[in-house]
């Protein structure tokens, strides 16, 4: 599943594309047409087929949209991919734009009156769709559902194929609960909300539902597949052929009939006058449009399997502690490379991510890793979801930070990690901010908290260090994390945006404050987190919750000034050291245990 090219040098990408697009686009009567990020299943991360807009623009990041018009074109970012897009896309074809402040709306209000603009209804939400065609009415322009989009008709035979890697079964070793259990569960909160059955596209959600995994989509073990479950435990699951499994019709059970993608439009026909729930965030708008024109009742609710996905069971947290510890071995192990022959010879960014990689591999069950690796040298490192290219390949300077966000994919747990570590002797400014972050990720680790908190409530305990000096961070503190599952999942996530969804037991968070210096530095220190029951206080009232540390690997001590931290902070810092020697020590080998050893002492 790993993929090793560099993308911002693929020549089948990229604006020489665009004139291709235009001639299907007036083939059909258009005089514009909409390219978001998302594919069919609303994934971040893309099977190669389904990355229309890096096909039309040469953009390979993870977020973003294009609108082709028939005279100008624009593709739309946010501040993660800020240098990434000036590198891989033509800007005297496409005009950069900001993907938040304005984004896609404010640009179709820019359009040609009588404009009829094409969008395919698989690939966007109708809750998005809603707020673009107000964008478009107002500027006097039309958007136009299209029953062949534009893109894979210039695409054409040059597309790759589908990926069709096999279902396999997710045993309960590791998934900790029969899928009928499941079922059954989920069933019953699809009866509870009014509804007869369930249409379920998120690639996640039949993954757990149905304790299956695949290879369809880069860093995620996610197979591409859509299902019907009625809310008596039965269900449909619509996947193509050459992706079954000879284990996989035995394992799913007689409750589980398998069927071709092809028959799922008749499905959703079939349910006509039937309650069906629909997630309007995960969905896309054709399922939505399919079920109205089939007669059926419509209920938009969140994803049924959502929550009780987020909030894993005992066998789950077991496998995911393991598999932290197998890659803080890891981890480690890179860190004393980059404490040792990295400081004499420190390394690019290409050379440090792909050590990092080498030692993972090492583990000799990682299956992918979860996300590309951040590897952010000098400058690069206050672009928070920066990759390295060919192009933009840095070497970490004396000096200097280098920021490395990485994790891996092992069948028992899914990891994700940031270490900021000083190459050479670091500013005085750099300490001082490394501190300021590490008081903010300390106070969210220590934290107690009521049960029915959410992420939103305790988001500013990551940032009071760094608002009394003036600073801040433009990202979320913290998002859900999968259990061999994707890297970013929710419903939960610890941020200033308002969440109502509370943190409960058995979720995984992580907990990321960061600094970034534009141009010039950057910092983030990031641990994943799951929410555990707290021991009940004297006199106390409430039951709360708190926070056990996933991550286990050492914190560049270098870049910490003790004099800011208050005892407590010193104690809990010293606490969470000595418990990564204890846990990461008998791992790793003799001289990188002699270093551990070092850098885990008591400040």
């Amino acid at each position: 599943m790993r993929q090793t090219f560099d993308e911002s040098t693929d020549p089948s990408f990229g604006p020489k594309h665009v004139p291709l697009i235009r001639a299907a686009m007036a083939a059909q009567g258009l005089d514009g047409f909409l390219v978001p990020h998302e594919d069919e299943h609303q994934n971040e991360y893309l099977p190669a087929a389904n990355d229309r807009l890096a096909w039309a623009s040469g953009f390979t990041g993870s977020a973003g949209a294009g609108v082709i018009l028939k005279d100008r074109a624009a593709v739309f970012v946010d501040g993660r991919y800020t240098l990434q897009v000036r590198e891989q896309v033509d800007q005297g074809v496409f005009e950069i734009r900001d993907l938040v402040e304005g984004g896609v709306p404010a640009y179709l209000e820019t359009a040609e009156r009588g404009a009829v603009i094409g969008y395919d209804a698989r690939l966007h939400s109708p809750a998005a769709l809603e707020g673009l065609k107000a964008a478009a009415a107002r500027a006097g322009a039309v958007l136009k559902p299209v029953a062949a989009n534009p893109v894979d008709e210039a695409w054409g035979e040059a597309r790759p194929a589908q990926p069709m890697a096999p279902v396999v079964p997710h045993f309960v070793e590791y998934a900790g609960e029969e899928s009928s259990s499941k079922r059954a569960r989920v069933g019953d909160v699809v009866s509870a909300l009014g509804a007869d059955a369930t249409v379920i596209t998120a690639p996640s959600s039949i993954a757990w539902l149905f304790n299956v995994r695949g290879g369809d989509v880069i860093r995620s073990p996610l197979p591409l597949a859509q299902a019907i479950l009625n809310a008596d435990g039965t269900a449909r699951l619509f996947v193509e052929p050459a992706k079954v499994s000879e284990a996989l019709p035995a394992w799913l059970g007689n409750q589980v009939s398998l069927e071709t993608p092809d028959k799922l439009a008749e499905a959703l026909g079939e349910l006509s006058g039937k309650a069906v729930l629909v997630d309007p965030t995960q969905s896309s708008a054709w399922y939505f449009d399919m079920l109205a024109a089939a007669g059926a009742k419509v209920v938009r609710a969140m994803d049924p399997c959502t929550l009780p996905r987020a909030c894993k069971n005992d066998i789950e947290l077991d496998g995911t502690r393991e598999a932290h510890k197998r890659d803080g071995a890891a981890l480690t192990r890179f860190l004393h490379w980059l404490a040792t022959e990295g400081q004499v010879n420190p390394p690019d960014e290409k050379e440090a991510v792909a050590k990092l990689e080498s030692f993972r591999e090492a583990t000799g069950v990682l299956k992918d890793l979860s996300f590309d690796t951040i590897g952010a040298a000098n400058g690069h490192g206050a672009l928070p979801h920066y990759r390295p290219t060919e192009r933009s390949n840095e070497r970490a300077a004396l000096g200097s930070l280098l920021l490395v966000d990485s994790g891996g994919q092992y069948l028992d747990g899914t990891t994700d990690v940031t270490r900021t570590v000083a190459i050479g002797e670091p500013s005085p400014e750099m300490v001082n901010r490394n501190t300021l972050v590490l008081k903010g990720h300390l106070a969210i680790a220590r934290l107690r908290f009521p049960a029915g908190t959410t992420g939103s409530a305790i988001d500013a305990l990551a940032r009071m260090a760094l608002w009394a000096h003036g600073l801040d961070y433009d990202h979320g503190t913290g998002h859900g994390v999968g259990v061999y599952l994707g890297v970013h999942e929710g419903p939960q996530r610890i941020s200033k945006a308002p969440n109502v969804i509370a943190l409960q037991p058995g979720m995984i968070v992580s907990n990321e404050p960061g600094y970034y210096k534009d141009g010039e530095y950057g910092i983030r220190i990031e641990n994943l987190e799951v929410v555990m029951p707290a021991e009940p206080v004297a006199g106390g009232d409430r039951p709360m919750h708190r926070f056990e540390a996933l991550t286990l690997a050492p914190i560049d001590r270098r870049l910490v000034d003790k004099a800011l931290l208050t005892a407590e902070e010193v104690a809990q810092f010293d606490a969470y050291h000595a418990r990564v020697l204890q846990e990461i020590g008998p791992r790793v080998e003799a001289d990188v245990r002699a270093w551990l050893e070092e850098v885990c002492a008591a400040l």
